[in-house]
């Protein structure tokens, strides 16, 4: 299992106000990026699975409306996960 319930809550820890915070945008983009990135590491051995890519390019799609929120709502906020995380834009 690529991702066991350790790493979420050090996930959450990390990005949310702690690591019972799973709601906030912040937690939740950043988990939307560490999925992201294992599934385009799938997608690179797996050419064919187009199930998996389907579920990559709607996680994509989910991981930018929360940054469309975020930006919306607060600016700072949206520019330090963007910062953080290493996203582009």
């Amino acid at each position: 299992m690529y991702l066991d319930p350790a790493k979420k809550k050090e996930f959450f820890a990390t990005f949310g106000a702690n690591e019972k915070d799973t709601g906030s945008a912040e937690a939740q983009i950043a988990m939307f990026s560490y999925r992201i990135a294992h599934l385009t590491e799938h997608l690179k051995q797996n050419r064919k699975d187009f199930h998996t890519q389907r579920a990559l390019i709607k996680l994509v799609g989910k991981r930018r409306k929360l940054l469309d929120y975020l930006k919306t709502k607060d600016i700072v906020r949206y520019r330090e996960i963007v910062s953080k995380l290493g996203l582009r834009r």
